[in-house]
Parts: C-alpha cells; structure tokens; sequence
C-alpha cells in the first residue's frame, strides 16, 4: 500500500543531504567543541558555523543564537528565563488562548510562582486583535509571548504589529515560530522580535535540536547550569551532528521557500475548495488568507475524529487531528475551543499538513479517501441518522448562515 504522508506540522522526514552533512560528526568528526586540541576545534567550528547561518535565516547576529534541545525548551527558556529575572520590574505576563502546551504549560507553571498571566481570546479565525493585545498591557506587563503561526490551524499573527505594541509600552515579546521557521520570511529586527524559538524536525532537520534567539541586551535567566557551553547560558555539551543537520535544513528550506510556499498554496487551495464543494457539513477552521501554505485543517459533523483518523491511516494516509503532542487526549483540541466550535464539532477535526514532495496526486487521493471514509462513518452514526430523520439540525450549515 503508498504511504501518502500528510503530517507534516507534526515532523518532516530528513532530508538526504542533511544526513549527509551530520554523518561525519557522528564518526571521524566526533570531537567535544570544548576542547582546545584540533579534533574539538573543527567540531567548535562547525558549531560556529551553524550559528552563522542559522542566525542568518532569521536576520539576526550569530551571538544572539543559543542552541537548545528543541522548541519546547526553547518556548521554557524564553518565559520562564525572562520571568525570573525580570520579576523585580514586575509579574505580568501576556499570551493567546491558542499557543501550543509548551508556552500554555509554561505560563501556568509561572502562575505557581506568583506570576499573573492574561490568556488572550482569539476571533473565529484563531487571530489575536491587536486593539484586545493593546488593552492587556498593564503598568507590571513584562513579556508577550504569542505564537508566529498556530500549529493546528495554520493561522499567522499580525506579529510586527504586536511587537510593536509591546515596544510602546516596554514590553519584550517572545514569539514561537516553531511552524514557521523556514517556511515563512521572519526577520527579527524588521518585525520587533526579541526572542525566538524554532525547531530542527518541523524542516526536515533531526529531532533533538532547536535554537532560542535573544535579543543582546535582553536578561535571561539560564534554564540549565553546569559548563560554560552557548557562552555559559545553556550548559551541556553542544548536539554537534544535531546543530550541523539544523543549519543544512535551513539553508536549504530558505533558499527554496519562495518556491515551495507557491507549490504548496496552489495544493493547499485546490484541496479547501473540493473538500468545502464536494463534503456536506463540512467547516473550515481558521483564516483562509492568512495561514500557512501547507495547512488544511476541517471539522466534520456526524463522526468522531479517532474512527476518521484510523480509516485514513487503513488506507495509508497519515493525517492528524490537531497537534501531535496531545494525539492521545480524548479532550477536544484547545484551539479549536478557542475559535468558538463546539466540542461535538471540535471532536471531529482532521488536519491536513503538507510536504515539499506532497503533490496534487497525493491530496486528490486523499480527499476521494475522505470522502469515502465520512460516508462509511456516518452511515454508522445515529446522530446523522436523526439529523436525515429531521429530528436534530446541522449546526455547521446554521453557522454558515
């Protein structure tokens, strides 16, 4: 059977010539980077030269790139780093209702210590309003963090306009752009970012390894102690074959971004319009405009969202329901929540994601196997049968009116 891969929000496969440049870092290359004779020197410069171009990709400078195990320590450092020691200047913190568990988690782990935390309602779109953002700035606001572009729905902040709401009132903003790291333009100093977490995987780089950008000037308090590694701000010795596969990635989604970004809209399109045209009770969730290339994230009425997940996979197609880190929650996804769907329609949510590979072929099939795979489920269901009997009403057709 074809495996037809389209999770890609959840990781990518690497790719070849990543491996490739990670392969002599795990043998004949295999030195520490803290030491000082020339096996550890050359590991150094790889490091070294890895931060420049990932630094790069970014417009920021290679000493304010700091090497982490991943976004989620990226998202912890950053809040929590910042919090404890800025708490003297004050305890408020600002964040959206739709961030991912590693930022949500973290704000509620900071309210255990003393800190206030505002949790940003978003529109139906997943948007946050610049004007709600404005008005939760507080005398003792000291850190914004709100997400580059949301990993279940795709939807992309106004994140120049928020930073610079933040900046008006001395607010440092922290952003997490683990999604939209190499597939969306960011440029830190042109859009006001004062810190920044990405991760290797989501573009097709090794697991393990993120980066947290920091602002020169910006205080934060290390996460973890030890040795004098990333300049005595993260201890441990550095992921060298992790770090050099990071940068290869990189490099290579940024020169191709424009390009696949085109690829990827035309499929992205072409599979809302025939699943909105060809699916009844079918919602879109999120903006159309603004969201990212590869993202397709639907509700369905009448089915539960395991028994669609399990027919696809039946027939090779690996999809989602929502973020890859809550797969095994029964609880409706917190995004979904937040863009005001109802846990009846939440539950039956499919989320497409694409690759740089995945081809118009690829999503034509899927979608036939959709469409098959709801019919199967809402044959089954006694809910649909009410609604044919007229005994319940859609509430996705009543939403659209």
């Amino acid at each position: 059977m074809k495996q037809i891969y389209l999770d890609n929000a959840s990781t990518t496969a690497m790719r070849s010539e990543v491996l490739e440049a990670m392969l002599p870092y795990f043998s004949e290359e295999f030195g520490n980077p803290s030491s000082i004779y020339p096996l550890g020197q050359r590991a150094s410069d790889a490091v070294a030269e890895a931060r420049e171009v990932l630094a790069g990709c970014i417009g920021a400078k290679p000493r304010e790139v700091f090497f982490t195990s991943g976004g989620s320590e990226a998202d912890n450092w950053a809040i929590k780093g910042f919090a404890r020691a800025n708490a003297a200047k004050g305890r408020h913190i600002i964040t959206s209702a739709i961030e991912h568990h590693a930022v949500l988690h973290t704000c509620a782990a900071l309210e255990k210590e003393g800190f206030e935390v505002t949790y940003l309602p978003v529109d139906a779109d997943g948007l946050v309003r610049v004007e709600d953002f404005k008005a939760a700035i507080r005398p003792d606001t000291i850190l914004a963090s709100i997400m580059f572009a949301n990993n279940e729905i795709g939807t992309i902040q106004p994140i120049a306009e928020l930073a610079a709401a933040a900046h008006e009132e001395g607010v440092v903003f922290h952003t997490d752009a683990v999604q939209a790291f190499g597939h969306e333009y960011i440029n830190v100093d042109e859009m006001g970012i004062d810190m920044l977490s990405a991760s290797a995987h989501k573009l097709y780089g090794p697991k393990g390894v993120g980066l947290l950008y920091i602002r020169k000037g910006v205080k934060v308090q290390n996460l973890i102690d030890g040795g004098q590694q990333e300049r005595g701000k993260r201890a441990t010795t550095e992921n060298v074959p992790g770090i050099v596969g990071f940068a290869k990635a990189a490099e290579l989604a940024e020169g191709e971004r424009e390009s696949v970004h085109t690829s990827q809209l035309a499929i992205r399109d072409h599979a809302i319009e025939r699943i909105l045209a060809e699916i009844p009770h079918a919602k879109l969730n999120g903006s159309w405009e603004s969201r990212l290339a590869n993202n397709v994230n639907f509700s369905f009425e009448f089915i539960e969202g395991e028994g669609m997940l399990l027919q696809m996979a039946a027939r090779g197609i690996c999809v989602s329901s929502g973020s890859a880190c809550t797969s095994g929650s029964l609880d409706p996804s917190h995004v979904l929540l937040a863009i005001g769907l109802p846990h009846e329609i939440a539950h039956g949510s499919l989320r497409l994601t694409l690759g740089r590979d995945t081809t118009l072929e690829d999503v034509d099939f899927a979608i036939d196997s959709l469409k098959t795979t709801l019919a199967n489920l809402r044959m089954m269901s006694p809910l649909y049968e009410d609604f044919k009997q007229g005994k319940v009403q859609s509430i996705i057709d009543n939403w659209e009116k």
